[in-house]
Protein backbone atom coordinates (compact mmCIF):
# COMPACT_ATOMS: atom_id res chain seq x y z
CA UNK A 1 0.00 0.00 0.00
CA UNK A 2 0.76 3.60 -0.66
CA UNK A 3 2.21 5.73 2.00
CA UNK A 4 -0.35 7.92 1.31
CA UNK A 5 -3.71 7.00 0.98
CA UNK A 6 -5.43 9.76 -0.41
CA UNK A 7 -3.43 8.30 -3.90
CA UNK A 8 -5.17 5.04 -4.09
CA UNK A 9 -7.72 4.69 -6.47
CA UNK A 10 -11.09 3.70 -5.41
CA UNK A 11 -10.74 -0.03 -5.90
CA UNK A 12 -7.65 -0.14 -4.36
CA UNK A 13 -9.06 1.22 -1.65
CA UNK A 14 -12.31 -0.57 -1.43
CA UNK A 15 -9.64 -3.64 -1.41
CA UNK A 16 -7.49 -2.32 1.19
CA UNK A 17 -10.89 -1.72 3.39
CA UNK A 18 -12.32 -5.72 2.45
CA UNK A 19 -9.05 -7.36 3.66
CA UNK A 20 -9.13 -4.83 6.92
CA UNK A 21 -5.29 -3.39 5.61
CA UNK A 22 -6.81 0.04 5.50
CA UNK A 23 -9.51 1.83 7.88
CA UNK A 24 -11.42 4.25 6.19
CA UNK A 25 -11.10 6.68 8.93
CA UNK A 26 -7.69 6.69 8.08
CA UNK A 27 -8.49 7.45 4.79
CA UNK A 28 -10.69 10.31 5.48
CA UNK A 29 -8.27 11.78 8.13
CA UNK A 30 -5.78 11.59 5.18
CA UNK A 31 -8.03 13.69 2.46
CA UNK A 32 -9.21 16.06 5.32
CA UNK A 33 -5.52 16.79 5.98
CA UNK A 34 -4.99 17.11 2.23
CA UNK A 35 -7.88 19.09 1.98
CA UNK A 36 -6.55 21.35 5.03
CA UNK A 37 -3.09 21.52 3.26
CA UNK A 38 -3.30 22.75 -0.61
CA UNK A 39 -6.68 23.41 -1.58
CA UNK A 40 -6.09 27.17 -0.47
CA UNK A 41 -5.05 27.11 -3.63
CA UNK A 42 -7.04 24.76 -5.68
CA UNK A 43 -10.00 26.51 -3.96
CA UNK A 44 -11.82 22.92 -5.18
CA UNK A 45 -14.53 23.41 -2.29
CA UNK A 46 -16.68 25.44 -1.57
CA UNK A 47 -18.55 23.85 1.44
CA UNK A 48 -16.08 22.05 3.16
CA UNK A 49 -17.87 19.23 5.60
CA UNK A 50 -14.99 16.96 7.36
CA UNK A 51 -16.68 15.96 10.02
CA UNK A 52 -20.24 14.64 8.29
CA UNK A 53 -17.48 12.75 6.24
CA UNK A 54 -15.09 11.31 9.34
CA UNK A 55 -18.68 10.33 10.63
CA UNK A 56 -19.27 7.98 7.85
CA UNK A 57 -16.05 6.83 7.75
CA UNK A 58 -16.60 5.82 10.88
CA UNK A 59 -20.16 3.61 10.41
CA UNK A 60 -17.78 2.17 7.46
CA UNK A 61 -15.33 1.33 9.97
CA UNK A 62 -17.93 -0.40 12.02
CA UNK A 63 -19.82 -2.16 9.46
CA UNK A 64 -16.68 -3.50 8.05
CA UNK A 65 -15.28 -4.48 11.09
CA UNK A 66 -18.64 -6.39 12.23
CA UNK A 67 -18.70 -7.94 8.35
CA UNK A 68 -21.81 -5.60 7.03
CA UNK A 69 -20.15 -4.24 4.85
CA UNK A 70 -22.91 -2.06 2.33
CA UNK A 71 -21.04 -2.06 -0.65
CA UNK A 72 -17.53 -1.27 -2.61
CA UNK A 73 -18.01 2.30 -1.74
CA UNK A 74 -18.82 2.07 1.54
CA UNK A 75 -15.67 4.55 3.53
CA UNK A 76 -14.90 6.06 0.05
CA UNK A 77 -14.82 9.90 0.20
CA UNK A 78 -16.84 11.35 -2.66
CA UNK A 79 -17.24 14.81 -3.00
CA UNK A 80 -20.40 16.77 -5.09
CA UNK A 81 -20.61 18.95 -7.29
CA UNK A 82 -22.59 22.25 -5.90
CA UNK A 83 -25.51 21.69 -8.02
CA UNK A 84 -26.70 18.88 -6.20
CA UNK A 85 -29.01 19.29 -3.50
CA UNK A 86 -27.77 17.97 0.11
CA UNK A 87 -30.26 17.78 3.47
CA UNK A 88 -29.36 20.30 5.61
CA UNK A 89 -26.12 21.53 3.66
CA UNK A 90 -26.13 24.46 1.25
CA UNK A 91 -26.80 23.59 -2.15
CA UNK A 92 -25.66 27.09 -4.19
CA UNK A 93 -24.53 26.31 -7.77
CA UNK A 94 -21.82 28.79 -6.84
CA UNK A 95 -23.93 31.67 -7.14
CA UNK A 96 -24.90 34.59 -5.57
CA UNK A 97 -28.40 34.07 -5.68
CA UNK A 98 -28.83 30.59 -4.00
CA UNK A 99 -25.86 31.57 -1.54
CA UNK A 100 -27.85 31.38 1.36
CA UNK A 101 -30.07 27.94 -0.15
CA UNK A 102 -30.21 25.49 2.13
CA UNK A 103 -32.50 22.19 0.60
CA UNK A 104 -34.32 19.88 2.73
CA UNK A 105 -33.76 17.00 0.44
CA UNK A 106 -30.63 15.03 -0.89
CA UNK A 107 -30.57 14.45 -4.44
CA UNK A 108 -31.40 11.23 -5.48
CA UNK A 109 -28.37 10.55 -6.35
CA UNK A 110 -26.77 11.92 -3.38
CA UNK A 111 -28.95 9.31 -1.51
CA UNK A 112 -28.14 6.50 -3.11
CA UNK A 113 -24.61 7.43 -2.58
CA UNK A 114 -25.22 7.53 1.41
CA UNK A 115 -27.19 4.39 1.08
CA UNK A 116 -23.71 2.97 -0.13
CA UNK A 117 -21.92 4.40 2.59
CA UNK A 118 -19.84 6.91 0.79
CA UNK A 119 -18.10 9.49 3.12
CA UNK A 120 -19.72 12.84 1.41
CA UNK A 121 -17.07 15.28 1.65
CA UNK A 122 -18.80 18.21 1.08
CA UNK A 123 -19.80 20.26 -1.73
CA UNK A 124 -17.53 21.26 -4.86
CA UNK A 125 -16.96 24.55 -7.15
CA UNK A 126 -18.85 24.38 -10.38
CA UNK A 127 -19.42 27.18 -13.08
CA UNK A 128 -22.29 29.44 -12.09
CA UNK A 129 -25.32 26.99 -12.57
CA UNK A 130 -23.07 24.95 -14.94
CA UNK A 131 -22.60 27.42 -17.18
CA UNK A 132 -21.28 30.86 -16.29
CA UNK A 133 -17.30 30.45 -15.89
CA UNK A 134 -14.15 30.12 -15.28
CA UNK A 135 -15.41 33.62 -13.44
CA UNK A 136 -13.54 35.90 -11.00
CA UNK A 137 -16.66 37.87 -9.54
CA UNK A 138 -18.59 34.97 -7.95
CA UNK A 139 -18.65 34.77 -3.98
CA UNK A 140 -16.13 31.70 -3.85
CA UNK A 141 -13.06 31.62 -5.52
CA UNK A 142 -12.81 29.88 -8.89
CA UNK A 143 -11.47 26.03 -8.95
CA UNK A 144 -7.41 25.59 -10.35
CA UNK A 145 -5.97 23.18 -12.06
CA UNK A 146 -3.85 20.53 -9.97
CA UNK A 147 -1.36 19.83 -12.66
CA UNK A 148 -0.63 24.06 -12.61
CA UNK A 149 -2.89 26.17 -10.54
CA UNK A 150 -1.96 29.07 -13.33
CA UNK A 151 -4.81 27.41 -15.32
CA UNK A 152 -8.43 26.30 -15.54
CA UNK A 153 -9.91 23.28 -14.99
CA UNK A 154 -12.02 23.16 -17.62
CA UNK A 155 -16.36 23.20 -16.64
CA UNK A 156 -18.63 23.18 -15.37
CA UNK A 157 -17.49 20.37 -12.83
CA UNK A 158 -14.74 22.38 -12.07
CA UNK A 159 -14.31 21.70 -8.09
CA UNK A 160 -14.79 18.31 -9.13
CA UNK A 161 -12.36 17.65 -11.78
CA UNK A 162 -9.30 19.48 -9.72
CA UNK A 163 -10.37 17.60 -6.59
CA UNK A 164 -10.07 14.39 -7.78
CA UNK A 165 -6.74 14.99 -9.54
CA UNK A 166 -5.60 16.62 -6.31
CA UNK A 167 -6.30 13.42 -4.64
CA UNK A 168 -8.52 15.37 -2.59
CA UNK A 169 -11.20 13.14 -2.91
CA UNK A 170 -11.18 9.43 -4.70
CA UNK A 171 -14.52 10.35 -6.68
CA UNK A 172 -17.17 13.23 -7.84
CA UNK A 173 -19.92 13.93 -9.01
CA UNK A 174 -20.84 16.34 -12.15
CA UNK A 175 -22.52 17.23 -15.02
CA UNK A 176 -22.87 17.72 -18.39
CA UNK A 177 -25.07 19.39 -20.49
CA UNK A 178 -22.19 20.28 -23.65
CA UNK A 179 -19.36 18.72 -22.00
CA UNK A 180 -18.99 19.65 -18.08
CA UNK A 181 -17.98 16.21 -17.13
CA UNK A 182 -15.61 15.14 -20.47
CA UNK A 183 -13.87 18.77 -20.26
CA UNK A 184 -12.60 19.29 -17.01
CA UNK A 185 -11.72 15.72 -16.31
CA UNK A 186 -9.72 15.72 -19.70
CA UNK A 187 -7.90 19.01 -18.84
CA UNK A 188 -7.34 17.29 -15.48
CA UNK A 189 -6.23 14.54 -16.27
CA UNK A 190 -9.00 12.38 -14.75
CA UNK A 191 -11.69 9.90 -15.95
CA UNK A 192 -15.32 10.80 -16.47
CA UNK A 193 -18.04 9.51 -17.77
CA UNK A 194 -21.52 10.98 -19.49
CA UNK A 195 -23.99 8.07 -18.98
CA UNK A 196 -26.59 7.69 -21.18
CA UNK A 197 -29.62 10.50 -21.29
CA UNK A 198 -31.79 8.95 -18.58
CA UNK A 199 -29.91 6.19 -16.92
CA UNK A 200 -28.62 8.47 -14.01
CA UNK A 201 -31.30 10.39 -12.45
CA UNK A 202 -31.12 14.25 -12.16
CA UNK A 203 -33.72 14.41 -9.04
CA UNK A 204 -32.57 16.98 -6.71
CA UNK A 205 -29.85 19.16 -8.69
CA UNK A 206 -29.93 22.06 -10.08
CA UNK A 207 -31.35 22.13 -14.24
CA UNK A 208 -29.53 24.05 -16.28
CA UNK A 209 -31.19 22.56 -20.16
CA UNK A 210 -33.51 19.60 -18.86
CA UNK A 211 -33.46 17.82 -22.57
CA UNK A 212 -29.69 18.01 -22.39
CA UNK A 213 -28.10 17.56 -18.66
CA UNK A 214 -26.96 14.45 -17.56
CA UNK A 215 -25.40 13.03 -14.49
CA UNK A 216 -22.19 11.24 -13.98
CA UNK A 217 -19.17 9.82 -12.03
CA UNK A 218 -15.53 11.64 -12.04
CA UNK A 219 -12.84 9.44 -10.80
CA UNK A 220 -8.62 8.39 -11.44
CA UNK A 221 -9.59 5.84 -13.48
CA UNK A 222 -12.68 4.36 -15.58
CA UNK A 223 -12.69 0.95 -13.37
CA UNK A 224 -13.50 3.81 -10.11
CA UNK A 225 -16.39 5.64 -12.41
CA UNK A 226 -17.64 1.84 -13.09
CA UNK A 227 -17.86 1.51 -9.72
CA UNK A 228 -19.68 4.58 -8.69
CA UNK A 229 -21.83 4.14 -11.71
CA UNK A 230 -23.32 0.55 -10.32
CA UNK A 231 -24.51 2.58 -7.60
CA UNK A 232 -25.72 5.69 -9.55
CA UNK A 233 -27.82 4.31 -12.58
CA UNK A 234 -31.18 3.16 -11.98
CA UNK A 235 -34.95 4.23 -12.83
CA UNK A 236 -36.25 7.40 -11.33
CA UNK A 237 -39.84 8.16 -11.08
CA UNK A 238 -39.15 11.39 -9.53
CA UNK A 239 -37.11 12.35 -13.07
CA UNK A 240 -39.58 12.51 -15.82
CA UNK A 241 -36.35 11.85 -18.23
CA UNK A 242 -35.23 8.51 -16.33
CA UNK A 243 -35.17 5.41 -18.39
CA UNK A 244 -36.79 1.91 -17.40
CA UNK A 245 -33.29 -0.06 -18.43
CA UNK A 246 -32.12 -3.61 -16.89
CA UNK A 247 -29.26 -2.75 -14.96
CA UNK A 248 -25.81 -4.70 -16.03
CA UNK A 249 -22.47 -5.47 -13.68
CA UNK A 250 -20.06 -2.37 -15.34
CA UNK A 251 -17.13 -3.95 -13.92
CA UNK A 252 -17.86 -7.44 -15.68
CA UNK A 253 -15.65 -6.45 -18.39
CA UNK A 254 -13.06 -4.67 -16.94
CA UNK A 255 -9.99 -6.20 -17.57
CA UNK A 256 -10.97 -8.75 -19.92
CA UNK A 257 -9.92 -8.93 -23.51
CA UNK A 258 -11.11 -5.91 -25.96
CA UNK A 259 -9.85 -7.34 -29.14
CA UNK A 260 -12.60 -7.89 -31.81
CA UNK A 261 -14.31 -4.58 -30.73
CA UNK A 262 -14.81 -1.87 -34.08
CA UNK A 263 -13.87 1.58 -33.30
CA UNK A 264 -14.45 4.35 -35.57
CA UNK A 265 -12.73 7.20 -35.71
CA UNK A 266 -13.98 10.63 -35.86
CA UNK A 267 -10.90 12.70 -37.27
CA UNK A 268 -13.02 15.22 -39.07
CA UNK A 269 -14.14 16.46 -35.41
CA UNK A 270 -10.33 17.56 -34.05
CA UNK A 271 -8.55 17.59 -37.53
CA UNK A 272 -11.00 19.58 -39.23
CA UNK A 273 -14.31 21.11 -37.51
CA UNK A 274 -12.07 22.18 -34.65
CA UNK A 275 -8.42 22.13 -35.16
CA UNK A 276 -6.88 20.22 -32.20
CA UNK A 277 -3.30 21.11 -30.86
CA UNK A 278 -0.79 19.22 -32.04
CA UNK A 279 -0.06 17.28 -29.00
CA UNK A 280 -3.83 16.86 -28.89
CA UNK A 281 -3.83 15.25 -32.88
CA UNK A 282 -0.22 12.90 -31.29
CA UNK A 283 -2.15 11.94 -28.82
CA UNK A 284 -5.36 10.70 -30.23
CA UNK A 285 -3.01 9.03 -32.67
CA UNK A 286 -1.15 7.16 -30.27
CA UNK A 287 -4.38 5.94 -27.98
CA UNK A 288 -5.55 4.31 -31.90
CA UNK A 289 -2.41 2.83 -32.16
CA UNK A 290 -3.07 1.46 -28.83
CA UNK A 291 -6.16 0.06 -29.33
CA UNK A 292 -4.78 -1.39 -32.58
CA UNK A 293 -2.28 -3.29 -30.47
CA UNK A 294 -5.14 -4.62 -28.30
CA UNK A 295 -6.34 -6.46 -30.95
CA UNK A 296 -9.18 -3.68 -32.09
CA UNK A 297 -10.16 -2.51 -35.48
CA UNK A 298 -9.99 0.84 -36.43
CA UNK A 299 -12.21 2.31 -39.39
CA UNK A 300 -12.58 6.33 -39.71
CA UNK A 301 -16.00 7.77 -39.79
CA UNK A 302 -17.70 10.65 -40.55
CA UNK A 303 -20.61 12.35 -39.16
CA UNK A 304 -22.09 15.62 -39.76
CA UNK A 305 -19.87 18.64 -39.11
CA UNK A 306 -18.85 19.75 -35.65
CA UNK A 307 -21.16 22.87 -36.43
CA UNK A 308 -24.54 21.55 -37.01
CA UNK A 309 -24.24 19.73 -33.45
CA UNK A 310 -22.96 22.48 -31.56
CA UNK A 311 -25.81 25.01 -33.35
CA UNK A 312 -28.19 22.84 -31.98
CA UNK A 313 -26.98 22.06 -28.54
CA UNK A 314 -26.62 25.61 -27.83
CA UNK A 315 -29.94 26.88 -29.38
CA UNK A 316 -31.56 24.20 -27.24
CA UNK A 317 -29.33 25.21 -23.73
CA UNK A 318 -29.87 28.61 -24.41
CA UNK A 319 -33.79 28.66 -24.86
CA UNK A 320 -34.44 26.31 -21.47
CA UNK A 321 -31.81 27.70 -19.33
CA UNK A 322 -33.52 30.93 -19.93
CA UNK A 323 -36.86 29.83 -19.02
CA UNK A 324 -34.94 28.73 -15.86
CA UNK A 325 -33.69 31.67 -15.08
CA UNK A 326 -35.97 34.20 -16.83
CA UNK A 327 -37.75 35.66 -13.58
CA UNK A 328 -34.62 36.12 -10.90
CA UNK A 329 -32.73 37.57 -14.41
CA UNK A 330 -35.30 40.42 -14.54
CA UNK A 331 -35.64 41.04 -10.89
CA UNK A 332 -32.13 40.53 -9.33
CA UNK A 333 -29.67 40.18 -12.44
CA UNK A 334 -26.71 42.20 -9.82
CA UNK A 335 -26.62 38.60 -8.05
CA UNK A 336 -25.03 36.72 -11.17
CA UNK A 337 -22.08 36.79 -12.19
CA UNK A 338 -21.15 38.48 -15.35
CA UNK A 339 -20.44 35.65 -17.59
CA UNK A 340 -23.24 33.68 -16.51
CA UNK A 341 -25.96 36.67 -16.72
CA UNK A 342 -24.51 37.35 -20.42
CA UNK A 343 -24.48 33.86 -21.64
CA UNK A 344 -27.93 32.72 -20.08
CA UNK A 345 -29.58 35.77 -21.28
CA UNK A 346 -28.68 34.93 -25.15
CA UNK A 347 -31.78 32.60 -24.99
CA UNK A 348 -33.87 35.41 -24.35
CA UNK A 349 -33.59 35.54 -28.00
CA UNK A 350 -34.41 32.65 -28.87
CA UNK A 351 -37.39 31.90 -30.68
CA UNK A 352 -39.78 29.45 -30.47
CA UNK A 353 -39.59 28.77 -33.71
CA UNK A 354 -36.05 28.41 -33.39
CA UNK A 355 -36.05 26.39 -30.81
CA UNK A 356 -38.48 23.79 -32.24
CA UNK A 357 -36.20 23.76 -35.44
CA UNK A 358 -33.21 22.91 -33.34
CA UNK A 359 -35.42 20.03 -31.64
CA UNK A 360 -36.03 18.68 -35.10
CA UNK A 361 -32.68 19.30 -36.55
CA UNK A 362 -31.61 17.14 -33.05
CA UNK A 363 -33.98 14.43 -34.31
CA UNK A 364 -32.34 14.09 -37.33
CA UNK A 365 -28.85 14.00 -36.30
CA UNK A 366 -29.46 11.60 -34.16
CA UNK A 367 -30.66 8.99 -36.84
CA UNK A 368 -27.38 9.90 -38.89
CA UNK A 369 -25.04 9.24 -36.07
CA UNK A 370 -27.07 6.08 -35.14
CA UNK A 371 -26.55 4.92 -39.12
CA UNK A 372 -23.12 5.69 -38.78
CA UNK A 373 -22.56 3.76 -35.74
CA UNK A 374 -24.01 0.72 -37.65
CA UNK A 375 -20.80 -1.34 -38.09
CA UNK A 376 -18.97 0.24 -35.14
CA UNK A 377 -19.23 -0.73 -31.50
CA UNK A 378 -17.79 2.87 -30.47
CA UNK A 379 -16.30 5.96 -31.46
CA UNK A 380 -13.26 7.43 -30.62
CA UNK A 381 -11.96 11.21 -31.14
CA UNK A 382 -10.27 13.97 -29.09
CA UNK A 383 -11.76 15.07 -25.39
CA UNK A 384 -10.51 18.52 -25.36
CA UNK A 385 -8.98 20.74 -28.82
CA UNK A 386 -6.30 21.84 -26.11
CA UNK A 387 -5.31 21.53 -23.19
CA UNK A 388 -5.50 23.78 -20.30
CA UNK A 389 -5.11 27.26 -20.66
CA UNK A 390 -3.92 29.91 -18.23
CA UNK A 391 -6.50 31.20 -16.35
CA UNK A 392 -7.77 35.14 -17.36
CA UNK A 393 -7.44 33.66 -21.42
CA UNK A 394 -10.30 31.79 -21.42
CA UNK A 395 -12.34 34.33 -24.16
CA UNK A 396 -16.03 34.44 -22.76
CA UNK A 397 -17.72 33.17 -25.58
CA UNK A 398 -15.08 30.58 -26.75
CA UNK A 399 -17.76 27.69 -27.03
CA UNK A 400 -19.96 30.05 -29.01
CA UNK A 401 -17.07 30.81 -31.64
CA UNK A 402 -15.86 27.25 -32.07
CA UNK A 403 -18.10 24.59 -31.81
CA UNK A 404 -17.58 22.47 -28.57
CA UNK A 405 -16.00 18.36 -29.51
CA UNK A 406 -18.02 17.09 -26.55
CA UNK A 407 -21.57 18.66 -27.70
CA UNK A 408 -22.57 16.25 -29.83
CA UNK A 409 -23.25 13.61 -27.34
CA UNK A 410 -25.24 15.65 -25.42
CA UNK A 411 -27.44 16.08 -28.73
CA UNK A 412 -27.73 12.37 -29.39
CA UNK A 413 -27.68 11.64 -25.50
CA UNK A 414 -25.26 8.61 -25.86
CA UNK A 415 -22.59 7.45 -23.64
CA UNK A 416 -18.98 9.54 -23.54
CA UNK A 417 -15.96 9.15 -21.66
CA UNK A 418 -13.17 11.15 -21.24
CA UNK A 419 -10.40 9.60 -20.19
CA UNK A 420 -5.97 10.42 -19.80
CA UNK A 421 -3.89 10.05 -23.32
CA UNK A 422 -0.89 11.54 -22.27
CA UNK A 423 0.71 15.33 -21.29
CA UNK A 424 1.95 17.88 -23.63
CA UNK A 425 5.06 19.59 -23.20
CA UNK A 426 4.21 21.48 -20.45
CA UNK A 427 2.76 18.76 -18.52
CA UNK A 428 -0.49 19.39 -19.23
CA UNK A 429 -3.26 16.48 -19.51
CA UNK A 430 -4.51 15.50 -23.19
CA UNK A 431 -7.59 12.98 -23.16
CA UNK A 432 -9.59 11.04 -25.81
CA UNK A 433 -13.28 10.80 -25.45
CA UNK A 434 -14.77 7.36 -26.24
CA UNK A 435 -18.65 7.11 -27.22
CA UNK A 436 -20.54 3.86 -27.47
CA UNK A 437 -24.29 3.00 -28.23
CA UNK A 438 -27.08 4.05 -25.98
CA UNK A 439 -27.00 2.27 -22.55
CA UNK A 440 -23.49 0.50 -23.66
CA UNK A 441 -21.36 2.14 -20.62
CA UNK A 442 -19.84 -1.34 -19.69
CA UNK A 443 -18.35 -1.28 -23.62
CA UNK A 444 -17.31 1.93 -22.91
CA UNK A 445 -15.65 1.58 -19.62
CA UNK A 446 -13.75 -1.31 -20.56
CA UNK A 447 -12.35 0.05 -23.86
CA UNK A 448 -11.16 3.34 -21.17
CA UNK A 449 -9.92 0.90 -18.67
CA UNK A 450 -8.10 -1.31 -21.48
CA UNK A 451 -6.25 2.04 -22.39
CA UNK A 452 -5.18 3.01 -19.00
CA UNK A 453 -3.71 -0.95 -18.58
CA UNK A 454 -1.88 -0.65 -21.03
CA UNK A 455 -0.65 2.89 -20.69
CA UNK A 456 1.29 4.79 -18.20
CA UNK A 457 -0.57 7.62 -17.81
CA UNK A 458 -2.26 6.94 -14.21
CA UNK A 459 0.82 6.54 -12.80
CA UNK A 460 1.32 10.13 -13.51
CA UNK A 461 0.19 12.72 -10.97
CA UNK A 462 0.06 16.42 -10.23
CA UNK A 463 3.05 17.56 -7.78
CA UNK A 464 1.00 19.37 -5.56
CA UNK A 465 -0.95 15.57 -4.83
CA UNK A 466 2.16 14.06 -4.02
CA UNK A 467 4.18 16.64 -2.06
CA UNK A 468 1.40 17.86 0.51
CA UNK A 469 2.71 15.64 3.97
CA UNK A 470 6.25 17.61 3.72
CA UNK A 471 4.15 20.82 3.25
CA UNK A 472 1.47 20.33 5.89
CA UNK A 473 4.50 19.49 8.39
CA UNK A 474 6.46 22.26 7.76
Amino acid sequence: MTSDPTLLTIAEASALFESKALSPVELAKACIAKTEAIDGTLSSYITFTPEAALDAAKRAEAAIMSGKRLSPLQGIPIGLKDIYDTAGVATTGHSRLMQSRVPADDATTVTKLKEAGAAITGKLGTWEFAIGGPSFDLFHPIARNPWNPEHQTGGSSSGSAAAVAAGLVLGAMGTDTGGSIRSPSALCGISGIKPTYGLVSRKGVLPLSQSLDHAGPMAWTARDCAMMLQVLAGHDPADPASAREAIPDYTAMLGQPVKGLKIGVVRHFYEKDHVATESVRGAVEDAVAVFRDLGCSIHDVVLPPLIEFAAVNLTIMSAEAYSIHQQHLIKTPELYGEICRDRVMLGSLVSGADYLNAQRRRRELCEEVARAMADVDVLLTAASPFPAQKLGEVPKWLMYEKPSITAPFNVTGLPAMATCAGFDAAGLPLSIQIIGKPFTEAVVLALADAHETATAWRSRRPAIATDWQSKAAA
